[in-house]
Order: C-alpha cells, then structure tokens, then sequence
C-alpha cells in the first residue's frame, strides 16, 4: 500500500498506488510472415522493445522482454475508474480494488500467494482505471502461476457481502486517513467546483456514504460489467522469453469469453466554464494553502505536452516562477504545478504552501499575479527547455527500468493506447517556448479557474477546451525510435552476487564494493555513505547537520541551485545528496557514458558547497512547515511519544527524540555559521563507503573515486554512537489531535539480542508471519481482512550487527472509535504466536515468500548497491545473507516458538495511541448521558 503526500495522495488513490471502444475494435495488425503465434493470437504493433498481440476475446497483451532483470513484472489495467461510476456508485472502483484481494474459489488466499511467492504486489485505481501487479523473482513456475492467479481473478473473484462488510471499514479507514491532510481536501474541493457534470470531479475514494452503504449486487454487477478480456491489457515485463509468454498467456486468458454485450462509452461532457469558482476550507492545522486548478486538453491531445512544460514552468524548485516570487520572498515555503494526463480533458493544478504568520491572502494574489504575467512575459526558451530536460530526463529513467514502464504503462493505456508514452515523448521534444505560450493564454484565464475566493465579472466569457481526439488514428503507423540497450541475464543469488563482486579500499577509508553488469539502457547506480563524527562532538548538533545535508544541493562554488538541477537534467541522472547529524549520503542512477560527469558533480555538491545564506532562509521556512504541519499529525505525535519512551537520550544528544516545539526552537536557532562549521568539522571520507552496480569499467570508476574522494580527510574522527540495550517499564499512552479522522496506534518492544543471535533467524521469519507479508500475516488477517479495524497493520523487527540490541514494532491506523477493539485483537493474536507458533503449511510458504522477497530485492540494482554499501560498513561480504538464508530455510516451529516466547513478553510492551478521541467521547456521552466517561491516560 502506497503512503502519500496530500498532494500526491489525489494522483494515484491506491490500496495503504480507458476505456476506448474505437481503439479497442480496430482490426489488429496481421501478424509478420515465418513468426507463427498461437491460435487465435494476432500481433498489432511493436515500439522500442514493447509489442502489442491481442487474443480473439479482445486482450490487449504487451511483452516487454528485459533479460537484464531477474525479476518479472505482471500487470493487469482494468479500462475502469472512477469515471464510470454512476450515481450512488462513487468508489465502487476502489472499493472492488479491495475486494479483488479477497480471492477465488481456486486462489482463495490471494495475500498469502503472493507472499509466498516473494512479490512486490499492489493494486491502484485512478480515475480511467484499475490495476494489479505485482513483480516476483524469475522463473516458469511463478510465471504460471501470476498469469493463472490474474486470469482467475478477471471474472472468478468472490465479490461475497462476507468480504465486503470487512473490508468496507478498511476502505472508509482510507478515507479517514485523506481526511487527516487539508492540502488534499481542499484539491478535491477544487475539483467538485471545477467540475460541474464530469466524474472527474469526484474523489477516487468516494463518499464516505455510498462507501459503507453500497450493496453486494451493485459490487457484483460493477465488476461483472467492466472485468473483462476486452476492457484490460496485460503487460508482461522483466526477464521473459517473450514466444514462451505469449503462450502462457493465450493458455491463462485465451479460454475466457469475450462478453456478448459490447461496453457503451461514458458520454458526459463538462461544458466551458463560465466564470471563476472560488473553495474555502476551514479545518484544523498549522499551514495554508492556496491553488489554482484551470481546465485543459486530454492527455492525448497535441497541446497536453506544451501544458505539462507550463506546469513545470511555473511549480518547479527552484527554477519556477511562482517559486521566484513567493518562496525567495518568503511569503510561501513551497510551491508545486502538475497537469493530469487524463482519458477526457483534466486540470492543470498550481499551488502554494505557507505558515500561519504569513498571508494567504498575499499569496494567492502573488500567485495569481505571477499567472497573469505570462502574457506580458511569456516562458523563455531557457524554461521550456529546462522543463523539458527534466520531463524526458523522467521518461528515460523510467525506461531503464522495464518494472517501471511495466507500471507507467498503465497510464498511457487508459489514456487511450500505451503507444500514447512513446508519442508523448516525441511531443515534448518538439514543443516550443512559442507552443506554451500559447497554451498559457488558451487555458490560464480567469474565467477558467477555480481559485479560494469568488470575483463576479461583468461580461461573460467561455473557454473552449478541446474534445477527445481518435487514438486510434493517431497511432496506427506509430512505430517509435531506437529501443534501450538490453542487459544481461543476472543471479540474485548472494553466492553469484558475491563472485562478482570488485572491492577495493581507497584511502583515506573509502571503502568500495563493485558489481559490474550489462544492464537495460545501460543504466548505473551509486550508493555513497559518509559516516561523520563522534558522541562527544555531536552534542547539540543534530539540528546543524540535518540542516547542512539538506543544504548541500542548493549551491556549489561553481554552481547555482538551479545550474546543479540543470546539470542533473542534462546528465538524464537521478542524483540525490542529504545528509543528518551522522552521516551524509548521495545515490545517483545514471548511464554508463554520463557517470563520470554525475560522480564529478556528486563530489562537487559533497566537498564544495557554498552554502548561500538566501537559500537557508528559504530551507529554514520549508523545514518550520514541515515541522509545524506534523504538530496535530497522530503518526508523528505517536512515534515521538514511543521513542522518547523507549530510547529516553539527553536533550543535545543527535539521538534524542525531539517534539516538534523543540524542533521549531532548534531550526530557528541554527545559524549560516552553524552550518559552514559542521561541513568543515565533519565531511570527509575518512570512514566512507561505496556500492556501485550496472554497466561501468571497474578500474575506470576506482580510479575516479580515487581521484575525487581521496585524501579528502574528515577534521573529525568517526566513531559510531553505540545504542546498547535499555529494558525500559511499558506504558500504554493515548494523546488527543484535534480534528483527524483517522488515529495511528504505535507499539514497541526493546530486545536484548543482536543479529547474530542463535535466535535472529527465527525470530525474523516469525515476525513476517506475524505482520510482514502482503496483507495474510496474522494481525492483517485479523485486524484487517477478517474484523475490517485497520487500512494498515503490520510488525517490524531489527536487530543491531554491532551490539545486543533489537526491537519488535507494531503500527496500525484506524478510526479512534476502533481503539480498544484494536489493541484486544493486537494482544491476542500475539499470544497465539507465542502459545501455539505456527503451522507447517505457513512455515514452508513464509519461508518461500521471505526468500523470494530477497531474492527480488537483490535483483534491483538501485537496493543492491545500497546493500553493498551496508554489508561493508558492517564488514561483511554477502556470504552473511547466504548463511542467514540457508539458517531460515532451515527452521523448524519448535526453534520459532522457542524463540518468540523468549523474547516476546506481551506484558511488557508499549503502546501509544494519536487520534481525536475527544470527539467519540462526546459522541459516546450524547449516546449514553448517564455514562462514567472513559479515562485517557
């Protein structure tokens, strides 16, 4: 289940993430002579190592053979989303989301398959569409059964009343959790305003009525209608042998029919708008917000790439406008600008985040105003290019990674066909500084927004948006540019990893492990961790060098905040550099013919920063948003309170747990000084190391890092700050936020072991029944599928390499009426784990599920090269995750439940509860007046 920010959380609504009738009844292709296809398969179109076949009952199949990968990914986009519902049915989509988790009479347990399986699952619904995939490590066996499991479920799922009334809280609990972030309210509220007829105006999530309200025969008849072969398309992506896929595939689907009854198009239209709209939000929280959402052409549509650069134009940080003149101003602490690529024509949205003392009123003006000038002062070629830099330098990445365009492909299929991607790409190549101008003054006008406040005008004026053009014609001859280079075929096993591996050590402590490898678009990731000072230098630091990690990438000696995010576009990398009070880290993802450059700057933005006292203002009043934001927020107020608890540092040490008043006071306090001084005290790669990964020349790459990075002497000695074991009294806390919907429940258990322990294995696989998986652990089983209490639970468990020390975790959110039902069911179903363990069935399949689940971790270059980077600040090589894995495989019940009762004292646990409790008191008290009322300790 995905998390997200308020701003995110409304582009993808997901399970914690088109329909085109022309397009769908065009004549495919016939297929090229000397290629037989199975029976009742014909090939439609091949672009840049992706090609379209489509099976007699109307399924759109696209392969996407990548031999680089030892992962495969299987996604299946349902032509259905919130834009079909009709009345009384909104998030009826999302909701059979759900309910498609639930199983079928032949996958009766879907969560436990693909746990064990070892997948990386999840399902999304957006509003043209619905999709499940989920990506597992290679091999036939696991290939049949992912096609076997999406056939079943197209048209077997049980959609039972059971299923739905469990599963409708969770879903509300969703909702509740939306309900917690105003940001993302007031964007539905603009969206309700923006539009009057279209569905594009309702929430993905739906009412909170028709939520808990719908029936099971309005479900059933939902998901009968738009589950189907001709409503979906099937990517097949990762390393595949695309003749023998296409056959398991026509065997898997071929047999299900094509429904006699054709799908009918959506037909509502949203006329022009016909005046600016205004949306006022009032709810409790510690920042503003103003926007602006404005009306534009579908995804499709020629213009859409010129509106999504004028987006960028404006919202970018920190080369935007509206960032120009309201950030650098300090009348705002961030902006943002995003255009929706949409099945019919969407919104461009623009927007501004600020603290309480400043004036929403002065910034929506400024924002505004800064929209407004675009006529007199159209974007520059320097900004179209920029902008398109960076959307082609995010179509690249994706690429190179085909689990990701597996993914993104959805998109573009329910925009109409996923050559759209491809066509996009070309379009935004071509658009000019001319091109967006022009979009800017068809769409960004008064009459076609919705904004905070409401201004009459005296004459009425409509901007006409154009309608959905043909897909159809538009890609029929499409046949794209040159496909990535394809890697080469990769064991994830620690054993083949750890043969290939190149290390070496460069003084003064840099310590370097290689991989190398051919990879897809002969892409190449870097994880570089510094690891800086000492317990005693540290003290009352922390806040200095968190700031100092944040400011490494806002200026060099050489360059601008804005040059550094050119160069990065310009290189088509992905560079990240940060840092806190003890260490500093960069990660980049780039090619092979641009990694010198990206390592340049890399050391560049790490050893020379300038530091420009501007752009610390500006990061102090991003950081006391942030800060001031997580005031009332229940995962923040509850994780704070749990970690003072249990991890009680002296206020000044850089492990202390701060609240967010002491932040505030702290972030305030830090000075330009502050932050130069920490930098030459601290930064320097005395205790450093490095793991590289994909398409390099190893002796090239040492010699370079040997160049960059040697002799480069931290003033300060690194020693690592101990974390040794503290049995600590439980506590069972619940602290009131004001006005959220949705409360968190935290709980934590300190362990006197660490990884080495004869118990470690054991304990790691019984925490995974018990709340790792997908959605089957335990305390899902329970808390979620079966009693419907929580949207997210789960466990977590660590254990230090260094030292005796580990800890058991526990997090659920849910409705704060739910709470005592939440923790009963929490301590009951751990002492079932410590009564009774587990049985042998659900041993061998977790086994095959966690060792599955590593195994597609190490197949990710990006996670391997961090894990390099880890096993050699542990001083392992990956023979400790060979042992490790051969130690769990071999487990029996009786050495789990041995060391679960050892360590897993229930009575000692801690728990912290943040939510409005104060509300289902009062409700409770209206209910029952005469009532003792309950205590809150």
């Amino acid at each position: 289940m995905m998390e997200a920010t308020a701003v995110r959380r409304l582009v993808v609504c997901s399970f914690l993430l088109v329909l085109a009738t022309a397009a769908a009844a065009a004549a495919p292709a016939p297929a090229p002579a000397g290629s037989p296809l199975p029976a009742g398969v014909t090939r439609v179109a091949s672009v840049e190592g992706i090609t379209e076949y489509r099976l007699a009952n109307g399924l759109r199949v696209l392969l996407f053979p990548d031999l680089s990968k030892e992962t495969i990914t299987v996604n299946v986009t349902y032509l259905v989303g919130s834009r079909h519902e009709g009345y009384g049915e909104s998030g009826m989509a999302h909701l059979l989301e759900h309910l498609v988790f639930k199983g079928t009479p032949k996958h009766p347990d879907i969560p436990q398959e693909l746990t064990a399986h070892g997948c990386r699952p999840n399902g999304s619904t957006w509003f043209d569409r619905t999709n499940y995939f989920e990506t597992f490590a290679a091999s036939e066996q696991n290939l049949d059964w992912a096609l076997d499991l999406e056939a079943d479920r197209m048209v077997n799922s049980f959609i039972s009343k059971q299923h739905l009334e469990s599963e409708f809280s969770v879903v509300r609990n969703e909702f509740e959790v939306g309900e917690n972030y105003p940001q993302g309210v007031l964007m539905e509220r603009m969206l309700s305003s923006a539009y009057l007829w279209h569905n594009y105006g309702k929430s993905t999530i739906g009412s909170r009525a028709d939520i808990e309200r719908v029936p099971i025969d309005n479900l059933k008849a939902f998901y009968k209608k738009w589950y189907r072969p001709d409503n979906a398309v099937l990517v097949v992506a990762g390393k595949i042998d695309e003749a023998v896929a296409l056959r398991k595939v026509a065997a898997a689907f071929g047999p299900i029919p094509r429904p006699a009854e054709p799908l009918a198009p959506t037909y509502s239209v949203e006329p022009a708008q016909d005046g600016e709209r205004t949306v006022t939000l009032r709810r409790v929280g510690d920042i503003q917000m103003a926007a602006a959402a404005y009306h534009v052409p579908a995804g499709s549509d020629p213009e859409f790439a010129a509106v999504d650069l004028l987006a960028f134009i404006l919202g970018d940080e920190p080369s935007g406008r509206l960032y120009k003149t309201l950030v650098e101003t300090k009348k705002a602490s961030s902006v943002f600008g995003f255009a929706w690529p949409l099945f019919e024509p969407g919104v461009m949205l623009v927007g501004t985040e600020l603290r309480k003392e400043n004036s929403v009123e002065e910034a929506r003006s400024v924002m505004l105003r800064t929209i407004a000038e675009l006529g007199a002062a159209p974007p520059t070629a320097e900004e179209v290019e920029r902008a398109r830099e960076n959307r082609l330098r995010g179509w690249e990445t994706t690429m190179r990674n085909s689990e990701w365009a597996a993914i993104e492909l959805s998109e573009w299929s329910a925009l109409g066909d996923w050559r759209l991607m491809f066509v996009y790409r070309d379009r935004l190549k071509a658009v000019t500084a001319a091109d967006v101008a022009r979009v800017a003054s068809n769409y960004l006008r008064d009459e076609n927004r919705t904004v905070g406040v409401y201004i009459p005008s005296s004459v009425p004026t409509r901007t006409e948006v154009p309608e959905r053009q043909d897909v159809t014609a538009l890609v029929e001859a499409y046949r794209g540019g040159e496909a990535l280079a394809q890697g080469e075929e990769f064991d994830a096993a620690p054993a083949a990893i750890e043969a290939r591996i190149v290390r070496a050590d460069l003084a003064p402590g840099l310590e370097l492990a290689m991989v190398p490898k051919k990879s897809r678009g002969s892409t190449v990731q870097v994880a570089l961790s510094f690891n800086l000072g000492n317990e005693k230098s540290l003290q009352g630091r922390a806040t200095a060098g968190e700031m100092t990690g944040s400011m490494l990438m806002r200026g060099t000696k050489n360059r601008t905040r804005q040059q550094i995010e050119d160069e990065i576009d310009r290189l088509k990398a992905q560079i990240s550099v940060d840092g806190s009070a003890t260490r500093a880290f960069a990660n980049v993802e780039t090619t092979r013919a641009n990694l010198e450059a990206a390592l340049r700057l890399v050391a560049e933005l790490l050893r020379a920063p300038s530091f420009p006292a501007a752009e610390l203002e500006l990061l102090r009043q991003e950081r006391l948003t942030q800060i001031e934001d997580s005031r009332n927020d229940p995962f923040q107020v509850a994780t704070t309170a749990l970690r003072k608890h249990l991890d009680p540092w002296p206020k000044g040490d850089p492990r202390y747990a701060a609240t967010p008043d002491e932040e505030i006071e702290s972030s305030k306090a830090v000075t330009l000084d502050d932050v130069k001084r920490f930098h030459a005290d601290f930064y320097g790669a005395s205790a450093a190391q490095a793991g590289i990964v994909g398409d390099f020349d190893p002796a090239q790459v040492e010699a370079l890092l040997r160049e960059l990075f040697g002799e480069w002497k931290s003033a300060t000695p690194f020693a690592r700050l101990a974390n040794p074991y503290r049995e600590r009294p439980p506590i069972q806390e619940t602290l009131e936020t004001p006005d959220k919907e949705s409360a968190v429940f935290m709980a934590g258990l300190p362990l006197k072991l660490g990884d080495g322990a004869a118990e470690y294995p054991a304990l790691v696989l019984g925490n995974f029944m018990t709340g790792g998986g997908f959605l089957n652990s335990r305390l899902a089983t329970r808390i979620r599928q079966n009693e419907g209490i929580s949207y997210g639970v789960g466990s977590f468990f660590s254990a230090s390499p260094f030292e005796e020390n580990g800890y058991f975790g526990s997090y659920a959110i849910y409705a704060p009426q739910n709470g005592e039902l939440l923790v009963r069911a929490f301590r009951e179903e751990l002492g079932r784990v410590v009564d009774a363990g587990f049985a042998p069935q659900e041993i061998a399949e977790a086994k095959q599920g966690w060792l599955q689940q590593r195994r597609v971790s190490r197949a990710s270059d990006r996670e391997l090269a961090r894990t390099l980077a880890a096993r050699e600040y542990e001083g392992r090589t990956l023979a400790w995750d060979e042992r490790l894995e051969s130690r769990v495989e071999a487990l029996t019940n009786e050495q789990i439940v041995a060391a679960v009762a050892r360590f897993l004292d229930i009575a000692k646990i801690s728990i912290v509860q943040a939510g409005d409790f104060a509300k289902v008191r009062e409700a409770a008290a209206v209910a029952a007046p005469d009532a003792e009322p309950a205590a809150v300790r």
